[in-house]
């Protein structure tokens, strides 16, 4: 299930400086905002920064003029305030005081065109702001300033314009506006534009990473195992200290994004994040914070320094310094501590946006000191307990239950006369791989629900008909336990509801199998896991095949004739029999080919 997550950054040198106490809460809406977004245009929340939060930088140089029809007014009067320019998405306007562009709005608005503007309330003040109803283009809008009783002396006309995602200009100044035989104001010391210049230096990556020093001078995690940072499907972390910092590479086979994280456990939530997005060739760094399995939280303050990126041969690798200690930085861990580390992939879309990972994050199969000894160590990319999961559903179905009924259904003459325990041999060996399925499938499903903490809502329908193969599973031994004797008129119908019970678990196994395999949290090699689980249907049904033509063969052989009638039961029991070797070699050849194929799933389930 493709998820689209937006990344948002507010950076305190581009213009969300604020005063106190203001900044906690600022700081927690544009969070906010950064998982809702605004397409609709309810930008309440950015009332006070007018910063869209849409991560990155504001452009410096506006292409959108704001102008109005007068430059003097009274208390009560309209003023018309247009805002043109090149095609854009959004917008945002308000009038505030001239010599304290940091004060609150001043006034309110009439519209008009509702098609493309609506009324805000910033503050107390009742439709004092204007903006867009939808991300359609617009290139102008038209609006009406009523000027208050309580005005100020001098207003100025401010806009916030985005022409795409991460594309916009934030505090566009517009023309003043002021009262009768009032003196022009001094500008403001914070002209906006020139706030917003500062911003992190960022230099070009001119050669791919390299593994030496990994084990030595630097901590590394590599998928796979000790591969090269220069190849096209190599992950590469590393941390290596200097003095105070970390200098941090990451590389990886990717055209969207990378990212890590430190985390406390081996969940998703409450992590200290980092990302390296590519955004239209150009990769923006930034670090977020992780809240349980929600979409990543960029921080309003950029705590890295040193960043460069490289977009090359496939390959998308950024670096940059952080320091092991920052107090200030609310979110960021103390990298002198242990943690689990993890590093994922996935896709970006144009404007910065990116997509859920599609396959599991890679893990550290343990805690890690990056400050500590330095080592070249891997991870997996599926956990512990679903890989369990996995290894027990194939032993279950691809082993123990396959050999089980075609025991049951071509040994049963073949080994009817051999005893085990005081029972026919053929039954013993049938019931015993039977109990083991349901006690191998019992415990591999409750393994999920342990890893999850409960229902997992991400995994299609492959719990569903895992829910129903485990209902069929309990149901089929239970009603073995109340069958019929063998000569007992419900036999048959025992017989036939015991067959059916089976052969339908066995078809919703396989195809629980082909969804499962594919799951992030497993993450099999595709199309090979696909292509494999084929190969071992078409093996177990051409066996059962061959056995059931070798079976009619040996009936046509034989015929017992009574009052002309072909006493086909007698005439099945004395031909099976005569076929005894060939079953038995037949039996060998297809448990040997199941155990390939499980050991060949078990290996496959071990790398990941």
């Amino acid at each position: 299930m493709a998820v689209l997550l937006r990344i948002r950054h507010c950076n305190r040198r581009t213009g969300c400086k604020m005063e106190l106490p203001g900044v906690a809460v600022w700081i927690f809406v544009c969070l906010y905002a950064s998982v809702v977004g605004y397409p609709n245009g309810k930008v309440r929340e950015a009332c006070t920064s007018m910063v869209p939060c849409h991560g990155g930088s504001p452009q410096l140089s506006p292409e959108h003029t704001i102008t109005v029809n007068g430059t003097e007014f009274k208390p009560g009067d309209n003023i018309e305030v247009h805002l043109s320019g090149p095609d854009f998405e959004g917008f945002f306007i308000q009038a505030r005081d001239a010599e304290r562009l940091d004060s609150p709005a001043v006034g309110s608005f009439v519209l008009a065109d509702r098609r493309h503007s609506q009324l805000l309330t910033c503050g107390r003040t009742k439709n004092s702001a204007v903006s867009h109803t939808s991300k359609s283009k617009k290139k102008d809008i038209k609006v009406y300033w009523i000027a208050p009783e309580n005005a100020p002396k001098h207003v100025q006309f401010l806009a916030t314009v985005v022409k795409k995602y991460r594309i916009f200009w934030v505090k566009i100044l517009g023309p003043i506006v002021s009262q009768p035989d009032v003196l022009s104001p001094t500008p403001p010391l914070h002209a906006t534009s020139e706030a917003m210049s500062t911003t992190h230096p960022v230099s070009y990556i001119s050669k791919p990473f390299s593994a030496s020093g990994c084990g030595i001078m630097k901590f590394c995690i590599r998928n796979p195992t000790n591969c090269d940072p220069g190849s096209a499907s190599c992950f590469f972390l590393s941390f290596q200290q200097e003095e105070s910092s970390l200098f941090i590479e990451m590389s990886g086979p990717s055209e969207g994004y990378l990212a890590f994280a430190f985390s406390q456990d081996q969940w998703m939530g409450g992590d200290d994040a980092y990302l390296c997005v590519n955004e239209d060739h150009h990769v923006h760094v930034s670090t977020a914070h992780l809240k349980e399995r929600s979409h990543p939280l960029l921080d309003a303050e950029n705590a890295l320094e040193d960043v460069s990126w490289r977009l090359a041969d496939g390959l998308l690798q950024c670096s940059f310094r952080r320091r092991i200690r920052l107090p200030a930085y609310k979110g960021r861990f103390n990298l002198d501590t242990s943690y689990y580390i993890f590093l994922a992939d996935g896709e970006a879309s144009e404007g910065g946006l990116i997509h859920k990972h599609r396959r599991q994050p890679l893990v550290t199969n343990g805690l890690y000191n990056v400050t500590g000894l330095p080592l070249d160590i891997g991870g997996s990319r599926a956990p512990r307990l679903i890989k369990a999961h996995g290894a027990l559903m194939f032993v279950a179905w691809i082993t123990t239950v396959s050999i089980g009924v075609i025991v049951a259904r071509f040994f049963k003459p073949v080994w009817s006369h051999s005893l085990l325990l005081g029972k026919e041999l053929w039954f013993q060996v049938h019931r015993m791989l039977m109990l083991t399925t349901v006690t191998l499938t019992s415990i591999s499903f409750v393994l999920p629900f342990v890893y999850r903490g409960g229902w997992s809502q991400q995994a299609g329908f492959h719990p569903y008909l895992g829910c129903a193969v485990m209902a069929l599973t309990i149901f089929q031994p239970l009603m073995a336990g109340f069958r019929p004797s063998r000569h007992a008129p419900r036999r048959q119908l025992f017989n036939w509801f015991h067959w059916s019970t089976g052969t339908t678990a066995r078809i919703l196994a396989v195809v629980t199998m082909f969804l499962g395999m594919d799951l992030p949290a497993l993450d099999l090699p595709d199309p090979w896991d696909t292509y494999a689980m084929i190969g071992f249907v078409a093996w177990h049904v051409g066996t059962d095949v061959l056995l059931e033509i070798h079976s009619y063969c040996l009936v046509r052989k034989v015929e017992v004739i009574d009052d002309d009638r072909v006493q086909i039961l007698q005439s099945l029991t004395s031909a099976e029999a005569e076929g005894r070797l060939f079953k038995q070699i037949v039996l060998t050849i297809y448990v040997c080919g199941n155990l390939v194929f499980l050991v060949t799933f078990l290996i496959a389930i071990n790398q990941v």
